[in-house]
């Protein structure tokens, strides 16, 4: 005799928080993703020039931690750890800090590249003042699990502090292993998202050696297009993107109000190249039907997805090939936006944050557009919202996340209406 099979806790989505080059806060950043405005904009620093960079404008964040955090808290964190705690506070008032024992609370913030600007500033402390004037907190503040520690000491978080490090499915990572945590057990409310801050000259210099870069120096507005034929290359962005989960019975049990249904997750890996995604896109496409199955959805279902799309050539075709493999002849039924048009590319904090934008987008029932597409790549046969937002349909819907890394790391979140 058979033992029925448990059904897996449902994770719901209580609270968001968002720190972006387009917005501050969650409101001012969906306001201005709706509305298609962009946030990239030249670099003034003085290291552009003296570095001579080729690339000399970025999605660099909208509002400085110095408006929203202690000077103490700016002092003892990288870029990358304050917004994490900017995005994290938000979220956790927004989720109407939850009361939940410390031991039942964890955390799951990703980053790809981690301090990259402790790491850089001390090093070349060292280097021209000594020893003596490396500052004592370097360590903390360069390591990637620093701003997941950074939040779990903030919210007294006791069940985890983790830190998925997979380059540009970190964040999304992030949100999965929460999920998975909340149904195997060992937590009934999680923090998880994902947290960069690399608009440095190195990374920007080593992007661009590769030709990862838009080089549309005379254009920065308009140099993130995914989908265009005359992409030529991501922007690179920093910010950071925060959601509260929980357990389906502690939210009702709190009265919480609930945005939406953190349904699945799918990750897969290309072993492929350690830069390139595989080019007819099967790890995508299996990352994306592990989702929906693990979501206990039908294909058919998917009515919307923020697709990572960086605007790279190879890329943004190669993510096409793994939808319409996935999907079939449904793919092209399925409303695309592609955020990443107005925010640039956050690394480490782009799954994170365009999971947010899938929520929102599931909550508020509208797929934002996708700015600077003039003349529509022949190859990419989908429908890409542009121009105005599009309304998704009443009752319950099904929406998918994408975000893929290099290493060929693939992880696909599905997002469900939650009535």
């Amino acid at each position: 005799m058979s033992t029925p099979t448990q059904q897996p806790r449902r994770v719901v989505v209580t609270g968001l928080g968002a720190t972006t080059p387009v917005g501050g806060t969650i409101p001012q950043t969906w306001e201005a993703i709706s509305a298609g405005r962009s946030g990239i904009r030249p670099l003034e620093q003085e290291w552009v020039a003296e570095h001579e960079l080729p690339v000399t404008f970025a999605g660099q964040i909208h509002t400085a931690p110095s408006e929203q955090l202690a000077k103490v808290e700016v002092r003892r964190n990288d870029p990358s750890g304050q917004y994490a705690l900017i995005a994290a506070r938000e979220a956790w008032a927004d989720a109407g800090s939850p009361e939940v024992e410390p031991e039942r609370l964890g955390v799951a913030i990703g980053s790809g590249i981690g301090g990259v600007w402790t790491l850089l500033d001390q090093w070349e402390n060292l280097r021209t003042r000594g020893p003596r004037r490396v500052f004592p907190l370097t360590v903390p503040m360069l390591m990637p699990n620093g701003p997941a520690a950074a939040v779990s000491l903030d919210l007294s978080a006791r069940a985890g502090a983790h830190c998925p490090v997979s380059a540009c499915a970190s964040g999304a990572e992030g949100m999965g292993l929460a999920l998975q945590m909340i149904r195997d057990g060992r937590a009934d409310v999680m923090v998880a998202g994902g947290t960069e801050a690399a608009i440095h000259p190195l990374p920007i210099a080593a992007f661009a050696a590769m030709t990862a870069l838009s080089t549309r120096n005379d254009d920065p507005t308009a140099a993130s297009r995914p989908y265009d034929v005359d992409r030529d290359g991501f922007v690179i962005a920093e910010g950071a993107a925060v959601m509260v989960l929980e357990s389906e019975e502690h939210a009702l049990a709190r009265g919480a109000k609930i945005y939406a249904e953190l349904a699945g997750v799918g990750m897969s890996s290309d072993a492929y190249h350690i830069t390139a995604g595989e080019p007819e896109g099967a790890g995508a496409s299996r990352a994306m039907l592990e989702a929906v199955a693990d979501a206990g959805g039908q294909t058919d279902q998917i009515v919307h997805i923020n697709a990572h799309a960086t605007s790279t050539p190879v890329g943004d075709l190669a993510e096409t090939r793994a939808i319409h493999r996935a999907f079939g002849e449904h793919a092209t039924s399925i409303a695309v936006t592609a955020t990443k048009s107005m925010t640039g590319h956050l690394l480490g904090a782009a799954g994170a944050l365009e999971a947010v934008l899938t929520t929102l987008s599931v909550h508020h029932r509208s797929v934002p557009p996708t700015i600077n597409l003039g003349t529509m790549d022949p190859e990419i046969q989908l429908d890409v919202v542009t121009g105005e937002p599009r309304a998704l349909p009443d009752g319950e819907i099904l929406a998918l996340n994408n975000a893929f890394g290099f290493g060929g790391v693939n992880v696909a979140l599905a997002i469900r209406s939650y009535a």
